[in-house]
């Protein structure tokens, strides 16, 4: 089954707005699994504008799921992640100021810098994903530079899905077989939502694990945050 990682970083941002400790980061991440997440996701940035760097800090011993940290590999990102060992730690390529991660790595001109990357994390026994671009050439260079996984970024397919599903999921099948070809897992994330899940998973069962945050939070304001991550996980089912 591949399983559902909550990405709580908008519920810090909602705490960041008025200072204190409303909502609970920590106690929504231990809902979240109560409620059958099977994965809590962070994106820690250097100007901690939702996510802290103790955030992640007291959430690791609490955590019974999967703890997945995502960011760009900075020396305090990467010192960070090898302090806390989470099971998985994701490389993005985000640059300090972008509101959120909205393109993959060039993984073929990179390749050298990640290999760098990579090599510590996996050395500490940190599972590690690269996230790319639904292209063979981005999921074979991320390979070649030692990475466990490879998490497609998936907005383009979000974008083209109600205009035309088939050749929107045509390139991350593509992308997926080559991933899987290689011995590599396969993640998905970045605007995956209720409507689009679905097909998403269809198209691509062995997909290991999703990355859901913003749809997810924003459902919950509807449906309540047990309600949403069941209809998620039924989507995965």
């Amino acid at each position: 089954m591949t399983k559902l990682s909550v990405n709580i970083n908008k519920v810090a941002t909602l705490r960041n707005a008025r200072g204190g400790n409303n909502p609970d980061v920590v106690g929504v991440a231990l809902d979240c699994e109560r409620f059958g997440a099977q994965g809590i996701t962070v994106h820690p940035r250097p100007d901690e504008r939702h996510i802290r760097r103790s955030d992640v800090y007291a959430l690791k011993p609490v955590l019974h799921t999967e703890f997945n940290i995502e960011g760009y590999p900075s020396e305090d990102f990467c010192q960070l992640v090898l302090d806390v060992k989470p099971a998985q730690v994701t490389l993005v390529p985000d640059l300090p100021a972008q509101i959120t991660s909205n393109t993959g790595w060039d993984a073929v001109s990179h390749q050298d810098f990640l290999t760098d990357v990579v090599a510590p994390f996996k050395e500490a026994g940190i599972r590690t994903s690269i996230f790319v671009a639904a292209e063979p050439r981005m999921v074979e260079a991320a390979a070649a530079a030692g990475a466990d996984r490879v998490e497609l970024y998936t907005e383009p397919y979000a974008a083209g899905y109600a205009v035309d599903r088939e050749a929107a999921i045509a390139p991350y099948v593509e992308a997926a077989h080559v991933a899987r070809e290689l011995g590599l897992g396969l993640n998905a994330g970045h605007d995956l939502s209720l409507e689009n899940l679905g097909f998403y998973h269809e198209r691509i069962p062995w997909t290991d694990e999703v990355s859901i945050g913003h749809a997810l939070i924003c459902d919950a304001l509807y449906f309540g945050l047990k309600e949403t991550i069941a209809r998620y996980l039924e989507k995965l089912s």
